[in-house]
């Protein structure tokens, strides 16, 4: 079986439009979180959100071709041309060999909003003959390959909150395994409007906190929800030996993935957290064994009551009395949750802290949770030396799924 290397990543987030920008200000604890801006909030408990800001998508998106795609279509190819211009793919990869395997949680929800808005006001003639192709979860990994004409296999990944971490295992697995030679893949997600806000918020899963530093504070004993973030992120995953015969960067080894179910809950994670660390143990299971002082794990880290005491005791459940010297640390206390590109991102980030041998943060946490004892690097970055890095997502459905990157030998 092939070696899976990483040789380009894209990002558009709340706290850059880059993955150098986002990398700066992920180490830097910079708080992309703040008062929702793309609606009216003024009758509305939930305020905060993390928002891209200052983005010209033109840069990359014709005009004509802007209103032809839902925002989280717009997000998508946008990350994926700074990915593919990183890794010096076009024009080096046979194009039926070149994948996509890129998803969404939510997809669409702009489109539908409004075109349901128009349907009900005006009627069926009124409704858009794109709203279809602007809506579909899967349209995002479709255009994608249209604009960079990847012609091999292609797959919509929908796993929740766990989308993007799904979708580079699932990458990682068809390269190994011989289906193709380079695969873009990640996530993307656009949907912070009343209609998601409103029903994140009668599941009871979102923060209604009353200051941005206090909304999103994953393992602190004042958490009381999650908080919508949108963007996207793009790993170029590629064969070894195809990667080192064109002479491309590499940034990391893909080492491992894991995916199971808790086959418990539509959206509370088992308490007993078994499922959530055989996906670790399975992504473990090929590598190693590396010292616990030199892992890095990018938790999924909600700052929800349950997801923060699951994660917990997943990592206790895998590592032993080892979780106590693990560094880990979750990035959505800057850029909330991104739903089905948080997974992408995340990974983005476990390579970068492999790379540079830094742990980012998480902000905020001036509270520890009793029950949440482990390091979640407080605050500020701290540097060590990583030989292993780990990306875990959990998401509604019981989906769970991690990542496992080292340095290439």
């Amino acid at each position: 079986m092939s070696r899976v290397v990483v040789t380009g990543m894209g990002a558009l987030t709340p706290i850059g439009n880059s993955v150098s920008e986002y990398w700066e200000n992920a180490v830097n604890g910079v708080n992309g979180i703040d008062f929702i801006t793309k609606f009216d909030i003024s009758d509305s408990k939930y305020k905060f959100a993390g928002e891209v800001r200052n983005v010209d998508l033109t840069s990359v998106i014709e005009k004509s071709q802007l209103r032809k795609m839902d925002l989280f279509s717009q997000y998508a190819v946008y990350a994926a041309d700074e990915a593919v211009k990183d890794s010096g793919i076009l024009g080096n990869v046979d194009e039926e060999r070149f994948g996509v395997y890129f998803g969404s949680g939510i997809g669409g929800f702009d489109t539908f909003t409004a075109e349901h808005t128009t349907f009900m006001e005006k009627g069926a003639r009124r409704v858009s003959p794109l709203f279809i192709p602007k809506m579909i979860y899967n349209i995002a990994a479709g255009n994608v390959a249209i604009n960079f004409k990847a012609k091999g296999p292609n797959m919509a990944v929908s796993t929740a909150c766990a989308t993007g971490s799904t979708a580079i295992g699932e990458a990682y697995r068809a390269i190994k395994h011989g289906y193709a030679d380079a695969i873009i893949c990640g996530g993307s997600e656009a949907a912070i409007n009343p209609l998601t806000v409103a029903g994140f918020g009668q599941c009871k899963a979102l923060s209604a906190a009353e200051t941005k530093d206090t909304a999103s504070i994953p393992f602190d004993k004042r958490r009381q929800g999650f908080v919508l973030g949108e963007g996207a992120a793009v790993l170029i995953l590629e064969e070894y030996e195809h990667a080192k015969n064109r002479g491309a960067k590499i940034y990391a080894e893909v080492v491992g993935y894991g995916s199971t179910c808790d086959a418990y809950h539509v959206t509370s994670p088992d308490p007993e957290a078994q499922c959530t660390a055989n996906a670790v143990r399975e992504a473990l299971k090929d590598i190693e064994k590396v010292d616990p002082e030199k892992i890095y794990i990018n938790a999924h880290g909600t700052s929800t009551h349950l997801n923060d005491l699951t994660e917990t005791k997943t990592f206790k459940n895998v590592f032993g009395d080892d979780a106590y010297k693990l560094h880990i640390s979750s990035t959505k206390s800057m850029t909330g949750h991104m739903l089905g590109a948080a997974g992408a991102i995340e990974a983005i980030t476990a390579i970068n802290a492999l790379r540079n041998n830094i742990v980012p943060p998480t902000i905020n946490l001036l509270e520890p949770d009793e029950e949440c004892d482990l390091n979640y690097t407080p605050n500020t970055a701290v540097e060590t030396e990583i030989e292993l890095a780990l990306s875990t997502n959990l998401g509604f459905g019981g989906h769970n799924a991690c990542v496992a990157f080292k340095a290439v030998d």
